[in-house]
């Protein structure tokens, strides 16, 4: 079930809500979400719950956090641990930004795929890269999801991990009763720069924004509020035709070019999702030039910001406290405060948590896309939980995009919630870009590889071809 809206628990003034953040070993992103926490009164009384399963990289967020609420005077408290149920017992938010395999792994999602010509200049949503990062994730985030039925059900869970469709849709059929919500920084990141392209400032700028996570349209972008509003499209159009704009994101003004809206994430991002980027040297040169590539990012950095945090929690100097875009301390603050708040996330493509408890699908959120598939849609938060808003039918262009992506997530997700081999050689039959570059033996070839090389993290593919473990599945759904 998406986050639906739901009864949360009383709020008063002398309430300790407390966070449970997993993953807290990734340092740099997690000292962002308890610095912006840690910025509203209404959460500054309350207990940050550390878990990572790395003591070393948990001592020094630990460390950071201690400092933060020591400078700012405030009556908050930061614990740590290596144990998760014992960072989840009796949370009222719950954060997961794991990445189950680190770059160890990172790194067979990119180089095996590249040998065979898939070159991936990110790998972490869709393609082989994604299809393995979600088949190495989708056990963890359900097994947390389980915690929670247990340990805290009536927190909401808020997932920073991709691949964010493929988790989000197994969190959801794995844990229905867990209100939960996946929130990624594409769609206000986008609108800035959007704004910036047009020369408009961002505070006078609004947009209806749906689709997929990474793959969302701005179906609206007005200056302006109310009927008085100004259309911005023409004048993006406008500026779509001045060859230095265009060559600041030339594939996704291409897309809109072609399909007519402008879409989430970056150029190189949407290279990987479709078919029409990256199949030759020409093709390359022309929208893919220069080359960027996130693994090598991550694998050659030496983080400038994890060095000025070790000083900072060394008390050598001030730990930073401006509060940051994520929409996450804002959804938190307006559950605590019933203080109303617009922003998109991902939940399922249902609308109405009645008819999801009693089986049915009800309406859908965007309604030509799959029922129960993930969507990123325009959501109201108050104190109340979270409000998805129902947008119809997206224009079908746009939706057939998606829905060329949808195809891979929900045939990987078969395959990783039965440990079905063939339906994972099938998700990546199925890639846009991996279809158009090889046949069906090679890729069958090269998802080989993967297994082989991933194995020790894909503990429901141990069974012969998965047979035994979707047996067992079966046999406990006629139960």
């Amino acid at each position: 079930m998406s986050a639906m809206s739901t009864c949360p628990t009383p709020r008063s003034s002398t309430r300790r809500p407390k966070v449970a953040m997993i993953g807290a070993g990734s340092v740099v992103f997690a000292k962002r979400l308890m610095t912006d926490i840690l910025s509203w009164p209404s959460l500054q009384g309350g207990e940050i719950a550390l878990m990572d399963i790395h003591q070393e990289r948990l001592d020094m967020i630990h460390a950071l956090g201690t400092r933060l609420v020591e400078q700012q005077q405030l009556g908050a408290s930061v614990t740590k641990t290596t144990d998760r149920r014992q960072a989840l017992d009796g949370a009222d938010y719950v954060i997961s930004m794991i990445q189950v395999g680190g770059l160890e792994m990172y790194e067979p999602d990119v180089e095996i795929p590249r040998r065979y010509g898939i070159d991936q200049t990110v790998g972490d949503t869709l393609g082989p890269g994604g299809v393995f990062r979600g088949l190495r994730t989708i056990p963890v985030l359900t097994s947390i999801a389980k915690d929670i039925e247990e340990l805290c059900p009536r927190a909401l869970f808020i997932n920073y991990s991709n691949p964010m469709n493929i988790n989000m849709w197994a969190v959801s059929r794995a844990a229905p009763s867990v209100l939960n919500v996946g929130l990624c920084h594409s769609v206000q990141g986008t609108a800035e720069r959007l704004a910036k392209f047009m020369e408009v400032p961002f505070e006078e700028m609004s947009f209806w924004c749906a689709g997929i996570n990474h793959q969302a349209w701005y179906l609206e972008l007005r200056r302006g509020h109310g009927p008085g509003s100004e259309d911005l499209y023409p004048l993006l159009r406008q500026k779509m035709e001045d060859p230095e704009v265009f060559a600041q994101d030339r594939v996704r003004f291409e897309v809109m070019r072609h399909f007519g809206y402008f879409v989430t994430e970056s150029t190189h991002h949407m290279s990987e999702y479709v078919p029409w980027f990256r199949t030759n040297k020409d093709l390359i040169e022309q929208f893919t030039t220069p080359r960027w590539d996130y693994y090598e990012i991550c694998k050659d950095r030496r983080d400038p910001h994890y060095e000025k945090m070790e000083r900072q929690a060394r008390g050598e100097e001030p730990v930073d406290t401006k509060r940051t875009h994520e929409y996450c301390s804002f959804i938190l603050n307006a559950m605590e405060t019933n203080t109303p708040y617009l922003m998109n996330g991902n939940v399922q493509n249902t609308l109405g948590r009645s008819t999801q408890l009693n089986g049915g699908q009800g309406s859908l959120l965007i309604s030509n896309l799959p029922p129960n598939c993930s969507v990123e849609v325009p959501i109201l938060v108050d104190g109340s939980g979270l409000r998805p808003c129902a947008v119809g039918d997206l224009p079908e262009p746009c939706a057939a995009i998606n829905r060329t992506n949808v195809n891979v997530q929900a045939l990987a997700l078969e395959g990783a919630l039965t440990g079905d081999k063939e339906m994972i050689y099938r998700a990546v039959q199925m890639d846009p870009l991996t279809s158009a570059l090889l046949p069906l033996n090679r890729i069958r070839q090269m998802v080989d590889e993967l297994f082989a090389a991933e194995a020790a993290y894909l503990p429901q593919f141990q069974s012969q071809n998965g047979k035994v473990a979707k047996r067992k599945r079966v046999a406990a759904a006629s139960a």
